[in-house]
C-alpha cells in the first residue's frame, strides 16, 4: 500500500533520464531523402510520393540551405511552378539540430517551433539525419519497454530493502521564489534521518539547492529530480530554456546573467552552478540556446562515509 504513490514519481524521473541520456543521433531517421538547390519541385513531388515523407532537406555541399514542406510543395503545384527549383519555393530559414544533443532538446524544438521535421546535422554542419516526433515517441517507447522488463526481472529477484532509496521528481515553475528551496529542504532531511554524515548532507543540499533556484530564477520551469541509493545521491536538473549561450562563462564564479529584479531578490550573484561542480564528484551539463539546460550532479556516499569514519 505504502509503495504505490511513489510509482508516478519514478516513471517521471526515468523519462526525465531517458531525456538526459539519449543522443538525437541514437533517435533520429538516418536514411534521408535530400536534394541539391538545381533539382526541381518535380523531382521533390516524386520523391514525397515514393517515399511517404512530408518534408525534404535542400543541400549544398552536404550542408542544410532550406527544405521543402508539403505546403510549399503545394503552393508551386497551384501555381503550375512544378519545373522550378527549389531554391524558388523552399523554406530558407529551416532549424536544424545537432546529432549529439541530448533528445530533450529536440522535444523542445517541436514544442517551440511548427515544422514536422528536423535536419540532423553534425559538427561540421553535414546533414546526418533527420528527425520527426514519431522517431522521438518510437525512442520513448522501446527505452521504457526495456527498462520495464529490467523492472520486471527484478520484481522476480528482489534486493535486500534499501532504507536509503529515494527517487522523486519536482516541477519547478518560473519566478517562484516562494517554493524555491522546498524540494532541497525535503532532500535534506531525508538524508538526515537516514543518518548520513552531515559533510555529506551539506553537499547534496548545496548542490540541490544551488540548481533548485537557478530552475526558478534563470529559466522558464522544468523539473528537478532525485536518485539516491546506499551508493550515490544523483540530482538531475532539466529546464524547458531559455538556455546559455557560453557554458565557460556559466561555470566561471562571479559571471551572472541576472537582471536587476532577481538580483533585487538577493539571487544572481553567479556562483550557482560553479557552487554545484565544486562540491559533485562527477558533473556534466548540456544545452542549446533556445532549448533548454540539463544539468547532472553526482555525489558518491561510501567514500564519503569513510572519510568519516577515519
Amino acid at each position: 500500500m505504502t509503495e504505490e504513490p511513489k510509482k508516478p514519481l519514478q516513471s517521471s524521473l526515468r523519462v526525465q533520464e531517458l531525456l538526459y541520456g539519449l543522443r538525437i543521433g541514437e533517435v533520429m531517421t538516418s536514411k534521408v531523402f535530400a536534394v541539391s538547390k538545381n533539382c526541381t519541385m518535380r523531382d521533390v513531388r516524386v520523391i514525397m510520393r515514393n517515399n511517404e515523407i512530408s518534408g525534404v532537406p535542400v543541400v549544398d555541399s552536404k550542408r542544410v540551405v532550406g527544405i521543402v514542406t508539403m505546403n510549399d510543395l503545394m503552393n508551386a503545384l497551384e501555381e503550375g511552378a512544378l519545373d522550378d527549383c527549389v531554391i524558388t519555393w523552399m523554406s530558407g530559414e529551416v532549424k536544424t539540430l545537432e546529432e549529439d544533443m541530448p533528445l530533450s532538446f529536440g522535444i523542445s524544438a517541436f514544442g517551440k517551433f511548427s515544422f514536422r521535421q528536423f535536419p540532423v546535422v553534425n559538427k561540421a554542419n553535414e546533414l546526418t539525419g533527420i528527425l520527426t516526433f514519431r522517431d522521438i515517441n518510437h525512442a520513448l517507447i522501446r527505452e521504457l519497454s526495456r527498462q520495464l522488463r529490467q523492472m520486471e526481472q527484478q520484481n522476480e529477484n528482489p534486493t535486500e530493502p534499501d532504507d536509503l532509496r529515494f527517487a522523486k521528481v519536482y516541477q519547478l515553475a518560473r519566478y517562484d521564489f516562494e517554493n524555491g528551496g522546498k524540494a532541497s529542504s525535503e532532500i535534506k532531511k531525508f538524508l538526515k534521518s537516514r543518518g548520513v554524515p552531515p559533510k555529506l548532507v551539506r553537499r547534496v543540499a548545496v548542490a540541490s539547492y544551488e540548481l533548485e533556484i537557478n530552475l526558478v530564477a534563470h529559466s522558464i520551469g522544468g523539473m528537478l529530480g532525485f536518485d539516491i541509493t546506499a551508493d550515490r545521491v544523483k540530482i538531475s536538473s532539466h529546464d524547458r530554456g531559455p538556455g546559455i549561450e557560453n557554458i565557460e562563462n556559466a561555470l566561471t564564479e562571479g559571471f551572472s546573467t541576472a537582471n536587476e529584479w532577481i538580483r533585487s531578490q538577493g539571487f544572481g550573484a553567479g556562483m550557482g552552478l560553479p557552487n554545484v561542480k565544486r562540491v559533485a564528484d562527477e558533473f556534466a551539463i548540456e544545452s542549446a540556446v533556445g532549448m533548454g539546460t540539463m544539468v547532472q550532479a553526482i555525489i558518491y556516499l561510501k567514500q564519503e562515509k569513510e572519510d568519516e569514519d577515519q
